[in-house]
């Protein structure tokens, strides 16, 4: 009887040493009490098997210990049923929860991930792991490499096989992606300025990221569109440190309020007001962007723009899905949203 799915080669599912039994499909079949086509549609995830069939097969293959003959499956199909993963800097909460989202959709899809993490974000490391994945027969790529260098590597790739960009996505989903956080930022600034303050400092990310640029140029415009002074922006690296330093170099006599291009940079500038003596939000209003679970627990909390990185990661696996089977996916932007907390207040003059 033939399947739709390929089985080992010894179809009695003994191993080559004859002492221990593999559980095959026909295994599976017999114990459910349908087909073996039956089967390798409930494996490969079809929509066309009955719910209350997929359910004992389910039980059956969970009874077995049944597992699909991935490389035997791919000889057939020419899909390996893996995607290929390329980050870095994982530490940061939005790649973290990125790289969570991704697993997520990729399994629930029956996909494995095959992850490779980089010491840093070089266009020659991004091309070398975008070629090592290639060569182990991945069905295409998702990056999660937010400066622009590795990016246009990742677009080099894609011309040989299916790579999709996190989080900007693909195609339009990257202009999406980009003026979804300049509107949030664009809320960011208005909120300080809706509370009377005359106008916003700034303290972005690294001027090579895509994500740093849109918050930057949101927090200008909200500026420039109220006739505020613009002043100069200073930028970090994403981290508290960075966020801690560039106090330094602010006005502070003058500053009220302070838009901060990330959460993780933001507890850096409230540890070193604090250590000025100035009082957040009765001296100086502060807000962030991201939403880290830790966000809510600052002292104060913190007022910061909500980002859903797991979404953007499932996202990714779909688009990228889409890919594989001819289909145009439209991933749309995640939006973000402002969160309110006690971080910011009016500023001292209208109290």
């Amino acid at each position: 009887m033939s399947t739709d799915e390929p089985e080992h080669a010894d179809v009695t599912g003994n191993s080559p040493e004859g002492d221990v039994r593999v559980p095959v499909l026909a295994d599976v079949a017999q114990l459910a009490g349908v087909s073996q086509q039956t089967v390798s549609r409930v494996v490969r995830g079809s929509p066309s098997v009955a719910r209350r069939t997929r359910e004992r097969v389910q039980a059956a293959i969970t009874e077995l210990g049944y597992r699909p003959n991935v490389a035997a499956r791919a000889l057939v199909t020419r899909r390996s049923h893996r995607i290929g993963v390329v980050a870095a800097n994982a530490s940061l909460y939005g790649a973290a929860m990125t790289l969570s989202g991704i697993q997520e959709a990729a399994r629930a899809a029956g996909y494995a991930v095959s992850l490779v993490m980089l010491p840093d974000l070089a266009t020659a490391h991004v091309q070398e792991a975008l070629e090592d994945l290639r060569g182990q027969y991945v069905d295409g790529a998702i990056a999660v490499v937010p400066e622009d260098a590795s990016q246009e590597a990742v677009r080099a790739a894609d011309a040989a096989f299916p790579c999709v960009l996190a989080p900007g996505l693909d195609g339009a989903g990257v202009a999406d992606a980009y003026w979804a956080e300049v509107a949030a930022a664009r809320a960011a600034t208005d909120h300080l300025l809706d509370l009377g303050h005359r106008t916003v400092h700034h303290i972005g990310g690294p001027g090579d990221w895509a994500e740093s640029r849109a918050r930057s140029t949101g927090w200008r415009t909200a500026l420039v569109e109220r006739m505020r002074v613009v002043p100069r922006p200073l930028r970090g690296d994403w981290s508290a440190a960075s966020g801690y330093a560039a106090v330094a170099d602010l006005p502070l006599e003058s500053v009220t309020a302070l838009f901060v291009g990330n959460d993780h940079m933001a507890v850096g500038v409230l540890n070193a007001l604090a250590q000025k003596g100035l009082r957040v939000p009765q001296d100086v209003s502060v807000v962030g962007f991201d939403d880290v679970p830790e966000a809510a627990f600052y002292s104060p909390p913190l007022t910061t723009v909500h980002q859903d990185f797991a979404e953007i990661g499932r996202r990714c696996v779909r688009v990228l899905l889409g890919r594989l089977r001819d289909r145009v996916v439209e991933p749309g932007a995640v939006r973000p949203a402002l969160v309110v907390r006690s971080s910011t207040a009016p500023p001292p003059v209208l109290r």
